[in-house]
């Protein structure tokens, strides 16, 4: 596990290829004699500077490095001084410098250019900078530099980089992606999203600032893995070390005071309008901290606003600011913000929070306002601050509802369970008892984990006091969204079979959300019944009326990410997994719809069976561990899926005492719904610890439960890794009747295992080609890879050769997936079943005698086997065994 002291002080270099590749063109061809790096300090300029030297030493080019300082800026040539050549006169300007530019024009020239570094360029003293272009121009040198930003017109800079021979290059901070794969480096695991959004938002994507945070973070505790992802701990600020805060007060140490107050006011009142900002110091010091580069001006509809240029300005600041004096600010704010009527929607959340911090307390109505607006957002731990903040007599129903709603999200369910049978005894209407039913149905279902009965309970209970055939509408689809969650998908569908087909108006509001969530219910449901291509056309229905209503400035409604997460479930099943997980992730990653709580949760699940249906186990570790961390603190619905996928492809990974710890955890859940997927962990744990009759016996009692309870994908499932693990014969009949009903993927899968049954290498050749082009790539390979052994035992060596590209290329994709058909794959004769059981058993260790005890047969057949197994392969000893199949464990 990382600490602060292993965390390097040199990052990874990431987000930097296409200004490496500008600098390998330019390097390598004619016209350029110099590279300059512009960007802001702690951009990473040195860092990729030097990466830029590197690859011109193994280039063969001769290096040098210089450090322009403004102690050195007063010396004549104090920054090359170390660099000239023997017999340089430096008390002669004229003279040394002809002298050295001949000398070193000899001695590069011939062989190749000088490729010099010079960090900090804009403090290099003229003399230098003079000779150093006179270098450049004979093309004995090539010139790397560094500039800060703002430094551009400096006389070095001018000096040294006019003319075209010279290419620019502005570095810009580090986007979401690029923060998200340097932290997962750095860190050596996953790092959770909510984690990666904050350190993003934090640093600015500047790696200086970045790696600061996280060492900080890490020294405090405050940033922990529980074993599989890193997450923050939910505090509202980060630590801030003692360099970073050293780093900022620099920056900001030459601020006059006028300026400085401005800052204060930014610093803790975030965005203010600059209109605003006239009436205090001016808007000269305005533009001056502007151009300083430390507030930044944008405009916002026909309102402009100023806010500070960096985000940790924010945290730095406050702390410098005197009691007095803050809440002098914050009162002045409100006032303001009061005066000028407080005309935009975000005002009321910026005047209770100035109000609240300035003086404890605000007018409820705007606390409900504002605490509306936090939740809208997702900012749940700001909503419920604001709804805290409200004085109990003063709790009104709808500020009731809203609190059990955000104590929901906030994954506190039995305080929401409280609060919302409080409001109900307050719904004296309708649509006010709807508006409970839904809220207590969803904190029960998805946040405490309830049993059908109880959920189901809550629905009903509100039949009774609604009688609109537009309430009584919403609650049978309420009820079918329970079944479906629950896994009882045929019900489901019954009950929404008087669903209309046209979509109703968006400017009904109520009838558009019960029409979309009916829509989302319905293509998950047809998802699991294996009707994948049908989810996809009710999916797509949704997600279009959720665009209309976000075309009509409704925002996102909130139904958008259950129909988001049911358009992935219906592109897996329907056979288009790679289109699924483009979908799915840009979904999670939309900046400007991002999903939170349990949003998030609905999304990340189907992201998460997509990466293991693929065959990405590490892909799909990281999800399921996502949602496991996330779901702790309750025993939500969809916990026992996320443990038991997390143990599967752990397992699928090798990693067995992770996959076990998982399914410790499963099993000590408390929950009353369980569905039949979660025995793929069970199974592929057996698979690791080369347990394969177990893991068969689990699959087959798994399948027979799926089938019983309709659930056909997940039986589809089951039966085609049986299948692959030497029950093809058994279930290829029955893969055959669902492939009627199915759609491609079922259909792909059916002819892999008869293929499989009947020993068909040109059967399992156009089968992997199809899986393939589905996106399914572990299937794709094995199946190449048994056709492979199949052609190759036929005598056909070409064919062969073939098939095992082709399964080298698919398990490239699979991201380290370790499965008996892949293990044991390149035999020179197949492995049957038995043998490749007895062979993994044998690789891990254990005698003959242990291997016969466990599959209860001899020792002598064990033995026999195991000749068999080595003549196969090509090995003589159990060691060479190991070794060619590879260890499975921790």
């Amino acid at each position: 596990m990382a600490t602060a002291e292993v965390v390097p002080r040199r990052w990874s270099l990431v987000g930097r290829d296409a200004e490496l590749k500008a600098f390998e063109a330019v390097l390598d061809g004619t016209g350029h004699n110099g590279f300059f790096i512009f960007g802001e300090p702690g951009v990473g300029k040195t860092r990729l500077a030097e990466e830029c030297l590197a690859l011109a030493g193994l280039r063969g080019h001769p290096l040098g490095r210089a450090a322009a300082t403004g102690a050195a800026a007063g010396i004549p040539l104090g920054a090359m001084a170390h660099l000239l050549p023997d017999g340089v006169n430096l008390s002669d300007p004229v003279a040394g410098f002809a002298t050295a530019v001949r000398l070193m024009s000899r001695a590069y020239t011939a062989t190749a250019r000088l490729v010099l570094l010079i960090d900090d360029l804009h403090l290099l003293d003229s003399a230098s900078a003079l000779l150093l272009r006179q270098l450049m121009e004979t093309g004995a040198v090539f010139l790397v530099g560094t500039v800060h930003s703002d430094a551009s017109s400096e006389e070095s800079v001018v000096t040294l980089g006019r003319g075209d021979a010279v290419h620019h290059a502005d570095l810009r901070s580090l986007t979401w992606p690029e923060v998200n794969e340097l932290l997962r480096r750095t860190l050596a695991g996953h790092v959770h999203r909510e984690t990666v959004d904050r350190l993003h938002a934090a640093s600015g994507g500047n790696p200086l600032y970045l790696g600061e945070l996280v060492r900080g973070a890490l020294t405090e505790g405050r940033l922990a893995n529980d074993g599989e992802i890193w997450r923050l701990s939910a505090a509202e600020s980060l630590p801030v070390t003692r360099r970073l805060t050293d780093l900022i007060r620099h920056r900001l140490a030459t601020v006059p005071p006028c300026g400085r107050r401005l800052l204060d006011v930014l610093a803790l009142c975030g965005p203010v309008s600059a209109a605003d900002l006239e009436h205090d110091p001016g808007t000269g010091v305005l533009d001056e901290l502007e151009r300083a580069g430390l507030v930044t001006v944008v405009q916002e509809g026909r309102r402009t606003y100023a806010r500070l240029a960096h985000p940790l300005y924010e945290e730095v600041l406050p702390a410098d600011i005197t009691e007095l004096r803050r809440q002098e600010i914050l009162r002045e704010r409100a006032d303001r913000l009061e005066r000028t009527g407080s005309r935009r929607r975000e005002d009321a959340m910026r005047l209770a929070s100035y109000r609240l911090a300035g003086t404890g307390t605000a007018d409820p109505a705007l606390l409900l306002q504002a605490a509306r607006l936090a939740a809208y957002g997702g900012d749940h731990a700001r909503a419920l601050a604001f709804l805290r903040a409200i004085p109990e007599e003063d709790l009104t129903f709808p500020a009731l509802l809203l609190l059990g709603r955000t104590l929901s999200e906030a994954g506190r369910p039995q305080e929401a369970e409280d609060v919302l049978r409080k409001a109900d005894g307050r719904a004296t209407t309708e649509s006010r008892a709807l508006s409970v039913a839904l809220a207590r149905t969803h904190n029960l279902m998805w946040c405490r984990g309830a049993s059908r009965e109880e959920a189901v309970a809550a629905n009903d209970a509100a039949r009774d006091r609604v009688t609109s055939p537009a309430a009584l509408w919403a609650l049978r689809v309420n009820e079918a969204n329970i079944l479906s969650n629950l896994g009882h998908h045929a019900e489901s569908l019954r009950l929404l079979d008087s669903m209309p087909d046209e979509e109703p108006p968006v400017d009904d509001i109520a009838g558009a959300a019960a029409w979309t969530a009916a829509a989302a219910t319905r293509a998950s449901a047809l998802s699991f019944l294996g009707r994948g291509e049908e989810a996809v056309r009710w999916a797509e229905r949704a997600l279009a009326l959720c665009a209309k209503a976000r075309d009509e400035s409704r925002g996102q409604p909130p139904q958008e990410a259950a129909a988001r997460s049911a358009l992935v479930l219906a592109l897996t099943e329907s056979g288009r997994l790679e289109e699924a997980r483009v979908a799915g992730e840009r979904a999670y990653t939309d900046p400007a719809g991002a999903p939170t709580g349990w949003q998030r949760t609905l999304l990340v699940f189907p992201l998460a069976r997509n990466a293991w249906l693929a065959g990405r186990p590490a892909s799909a570790r990281r999800w399921y561990a996502e949602i496991a961390h996330d779901t702790r603190p309750q025993g939500v619905i969809i916990r026992p899926l996320a443990l038991a996928g997390l143990a599967a492809a752990a397992a699928l990974q090798g990693d067995v005492r992770a996959a076990e710890t998982a399914l410790a955890e499963y099993a000590g859940l408390a929950v009353p719904v369980h569905v039949p997927e979660e025995r793929l962990g069970e199974a592929w744990t057996h698979v690791a610890r080369g347990e394969q009759e177990e893991a068969r016996t689990v699959l087959r009692a798994a399948a027979a439960e799926a089938r019983e309870r309709g659930q056909f994908s997940s039986e589809t499932v089951f039966l085609t890794d049986l299948a692959r693990l030497g029950g093809a014969a058994e279930t290829a009949g029955r893969l055959a009747e669902l492939a009627r009903t199915g759609g491609p993927l079922t259909a792909a899968r059916a002819r892999l295992a008869a293929a499989l049954a009947s020993h068909d290498p040109a059967g399992l050749s156009a089968v992997a080609g199809d899986l393939d082009r589905m996106g399914a790539s572990l299937l794709a390979a094995e199946a190449a890879s048994a056709a492979a052994e199949l052609w190759r035992r036929s005598g056909d060596s070409r064919r062969a050769s073939a098939a095992a590209a082709r399964s080298a290329a698919s398990a490239a994709l699979c991201e380290g997936a370790r499965t008996p058909v892949l293990r044991t794959a390149g035999a020179a004769v197949p492995l049957t079943a038995r043998e490749r059981e007895i062979a993994i058993l044998a690789a891990e260790g254990m005698s003959s005698k242990d291997i016969a005890a466990r599959l209860t047969i001899s020792v002598r057949t064990v033995d026999n086997h195991l000749q068999r197994v080595y003549a196969k392969l090509g090995v003589s000893a159990r060691r060479e065994l190991a070794d060619r199949l590879g260890r499975t464990g921790a």
